[in-house]
């Protein structure tokens, strides 16, 4: 091929990819909502306004349920969908793709940029050629790392899972920081070339501009990301490691000795004071055995499990198996020691020998060396100490670009080896993104359609209470609630299964008593001994939190007709563990005034909701009508004042209004005599 037709054709290869993943992923945005798409956006007014206006964004910006941070940008992207389209799915797995699509170029840009500080092209130098034949191979292998990429099957769930929007939009700015370093970093190093030009050697502008530029890409883009998720504090993070490994704090390209004392501080101000102050700020409260009793297990087991963890990562990566990325992954046995199971001990060591690989490595392979210490860092924020979850697919989006980072150049780039060495590594590339695309493909393909997804996904985690109690939900919303269809008994089965499985919440026996009620159907005793037995046994969950909402707006609705004996042992089993939270009291409290007419034990527990959770205002809203419907105007009229410091940005005003005429009709009309 000439050189000019092999230009062309790399012009073309990215494109090309981008075109080749949206073909790939276009059948599965006619998909639905899944798992916390509910909480997060179906059953979220906050970001489904009625129109735009300052205080229905600020509305929308705090409304996320998932964390104290409120990742106010990603849900302000969900308002803007709302507007656009409702709550069809299609324009919102549509937007999630536009942006997985965006950060395949910032792969690229970022990889090209990478490869040229380890000297695969000269793009950091004045040397510089467009349409060079170093050039040309850094882009076909930057062009591969992020095609691979964008088609992994680790990566769907960040494409079409709407909420993991949050996910894929915090590392775009994440991607975007790591550009703007790298470049900031290869415009620093051009005093290198300062014999070649004595202007630039005079004024040194060059150096000082690249530094501003690595400063202002850090900390801008991990500020911005962070409204998104809190992933994007990794970015500085990621940063040093780049500094470490590749630019090795030099402040010229000739000389190894000299360090650049800017970037020394940059890392002290944006990595290890912010290091310190959270360090002081979260292990006293991952230390408190207290904080773990929502979870299966403790820190100390969290720890050893997540070694297995980091290594079925690895795996899923590279090697993805048809039921290895079951979307589901609350059946993962828990370590209680190293050898229990004995994996724990050899994840260990793989994890060790990486470690060991990445120093080793730094000198001679410094790609590989980097894409290790990137895997390795995107793990550290949600797979070390904190009081998440052990498995979710989409914490690799960031960290699954190391592994590529580490594999793909190498693979492509077989220096000083026999031909038959270069043509057989080439060959486990081309198969390995075949089988990328593939069961990304196939996988696609049952997420465009509720019930398809739903019975995969349980065929390929059937110890899985998630995905057996997601099968069974699914067969109730294809029944209409009517006796007579055929999926109604066709949803027994896996919820019952769910049920039965150890660790499980109350989500199955709640969708059973809640689909039989709906029906008219008998309650089965069994679906509420258990499920208050699982209530008393350990402290309830958020899904098991939701189930008792969801029971109780039933009631409240009078669309179910349960048991209240049931339901208040169920609440009290609920609330016997310390330090219930404010959303469970809040829920007691509404069942309390509304279903059992108990006015009091409602206002206690919606002032109980109110002093766990302060900064909540729609308790506060609860409070006020409480206090006004049983005539205390005075602590009402307090209560409500308080709620008014919490206006911020005019978000509350409707509410507030509507409250402040309720108060005043109360005013005027004839007291009410209070019981003596």
């Amino acid at each position: 091929m000439s050189p000019a037709r092999k230009t062309h054709a790399e012009r073309w290869l990215l494109p090309i990819s981008l075109l080749i993943v949206t073909v790939v992923y276009r059948p599965g945005l006619q998909g639905s909502w899944l798992f916390d798409d509910h909480p997060n956006i179906v059953d979220n007014p906050g970001v489904q306004p009625h129109g735009v206006s300052v205080a229905a964004l600020v509305r929308a910006a705090l409304s996320s349920p998932a964390s104290d941070f409120k990742r106010p940008l990603a849900s302000l992207s969900f308002a803007a969908n709302y507007l656009a389209g409702g709550l069809d799915p299609f324009g919102w797995k549509l937007v999630n793709l536009i942006i997985h699509l965006l950060n395949g170029v910032l792969v690229f840009i970022l990889t090209r940029r990478l490869l040229a500080a380890v000297g695969k092209t000269s793009t950091a130098s004045d040397h510089y050629m467009r349409g060079a034949p170093e050039d040309n191979r850094a882009s076909v292998i930057a062009a591969l790392t992020a095609t691979g990429w964008m088609l992994l099957p680790i990566n769907l769930t960040s494409v079409l899972y709407v909420v993991q929007r949050e996910e894929s939009m915090a590392n775009m700015f994440v991607l975007l920081g790591l550009v703007g370093y790298v470049a900031g970093r290869q415009w620093m190093l051009r005093r290198d070339g300062a014999v070649a030009h004595p202007a630039t050697a005079r004024n040194g502008s060059s150096d000082w501009s690249g530094f501003w530029l690595c400063a202002a890409s850090v900390t801008l883009a991990a500020a911005v990301g962070l409204l998104a998720k809190e992933t994007a504090a990794m970015l500085p993070l990621y940063t040093f490691v780049i500094e470490w490994i590749l630019f090795r704090f030099r402040r010229t390209q000739r000389s190894a000795e000299a360090s650049d004392p800017r970037i020394a501080a940059l890392f002290v101000l944006v990595l290890l004071l912010p290091l310190i102050a959270g360090l002081f700020w979260k292990v006293p409260q991952v230390l408190d055995s207290s904080a773990w009793a929502t979870r299966e297990f403790t820190l100390g087991q969290r720890l050893l499990s997540e070694a297995r963890v980091l290594c079925d990562y690895l795996a899923w990566t590279l090697l993805p198996t048809h039921h290895a990325l079951s979307f589901y992954h609350d059946n993962f046995r828990i370590s209680t020691g190293l050898l229990s199971p004995w994996s724990t001990l050899a994840s260990l060591l793989v994890l060790a020998l990486l470690v060991a690989l990445m120093f080793q490595l730094r000198q001679r392979q410094p790609l590989v060396a980097l894409g290790i210490a990137l895997f390795l860092g995107g793990q550290l924020l949600t797979g070390t100490i904190l009081q998440l979850e052990l498995v979710y697919e989409h914490r690799n989006y960031f960290a699954s670009f190391g592994v590529l980072l580490a594999v793909v150049p190498w693979l492509v780039e077989a220096r000083g080896g026999s031909t038959t060495r270069t043509w057989l590594q080439r060959a486990v590339l081309a198969s390995l993104m075949l089988w990328w695309t593939a069961l990304t493909a196939l996988t696609v393909q049952a997420w465009s359609d509720p019930l398809r997804l739903a019975l995969e996904l349980a065929d390929r985690a059937p110890d899985s209470p998630r995905a057996q109690y997601e099968l069974g939900r699914t067969y109730i919303i294809y029944s209409h609630y009517d006796p007579a269809s055929p999926y109604t008994q066709l949803a027994y089965p896996p919820l019952e299964r769910a049920a039965s499985l150890p660790e499980s919440s109350i989500l199955p026996q709640q969708a059973m008593i809640f689909m039989n009620s709906r029906m008219g159907l008998p309650l089965k005793a069994d679906w509420w001994d258990s499920m208050i037995a699982k209530l008393k046994a350990r402290k309830p969950g958020v899904q098991d939190e939701s189930s008792l909402a969801s029971l109780a707006q039933c009631a409240q609705d009078r669309s179910c007709s349960l048991p209240t004996d049931r339901m208040v042992q169920a609440f009290e089993a609920a609330l016997s563990h310390p330090a219930p939270s404010a959303r469970l009291q809040a829920t007691y409290g509404n069942y309390a005034w509304n279903v059992q007419g108990n006015h009091a034990l409602g206002l206690s527990m919606i002032e109980g909701a109110v002093n766990t959770a302060p900064d909540e205002p729609a308790y506060r809203v609860t409070l006020v009508r409480m206090l006004a419907s049983t005539g205390n105007d005075a602590q009402a009229r307090a209560a409500l004042a308080q709620l008014q410091a919490m206006n911020y940005g005019g978000r509350l005003d409707t509410t507030i209004q509507s409250l402040q005429e309720l108060l005043d009709e109360r005013s005027t009309a004839a007291p009410i005599e209070r019981p003596r």
